[in-house]
């Protein structure tokens, strides 16, 4: 350990260190922000499609609100990821050359996040498929040019505004993992040049 007063990081280190604790904290608020919304919004749409469904249910719901729930979760996880990325970064920055991470970690670190983004992009675009398709399917079965008054209340047929939360929902997620990707190429990218 290094203990003199005017020891200083290597300029590559510090500059690893700083995008690290830069963009790991711009992504953790801005997947926290997201998620939280997303949240908000996908509970608000389902409480009301399911207090409103008049017994009617649409197959590509089910899978689609599935699908998106589990993106939802690997948001969840992108944004502990993210703020790891800040923990990295004070690893990064430490005195002890003992304590501070190879290049191999931070590299794995990355690809993980790399994989996290992936995988939930992957799973919350299947469910923006089946929700969209459900839509579909109820707009194309829905009398068009006319109101429609439904006495059996079996309103759960027709598109409705509580369903376009629902594919909010899901885009919030999609944009939630964009950042977190986007953001961990970018610290690929710039542990590369170092």
């Amino acid at each position: 350990m290094n203990t003199e007063p005017n020891y200083t990081l290597p300029p590559a280190v510090r500059r690893i260190a700083n995008a690290f604790g830069l963009i790991g904290w711009l992504s953790f608020w801005s997947q926290v922000v997201l998620a939280t919304i997303a949240s908000l919004v996908l509970l608000f749409g389902i409480a009301n499609l399911s207090s409103g469904s008049g017994g009617v249910s649409n197959p590509g719901t089910g899978p689609g609100l599935s699908l998106t729930a589990l993106g939802l979760i690997a948001v969840y996880l992108s944004t502990y990821w993210a703020f790891s990325y800040t923990r990295l970064a004070r690893r990064l920055r430490s005195r002890d050359g003992a304590r501070r991470p190879s290049p191999k970690e931070a590299m794995q670190a990355l690809r993980l996040g790399i994989i996290i983004s992936m995988v939930g992009m992957l799973v919350t675009l299947f469910g923006s498929n089946a929700l969209v398709g459900s839509l579909l399917a109820k707009a194309l079965i829905q009398p068009q040019g006319a109101a429609v008054f439904v006495p059996g209340g079996a309103m759960g047929q027709y598109v409705r505004p509580f369903d376009i939360f629902v594919v909010q929902g899901n885009t919030i997620i999609l944009l939630a993992h964009f950042i977190f990707l986007a953001a961990t190429l970018w610290l690929l990218r710039t542990l590369n040049r170092a």
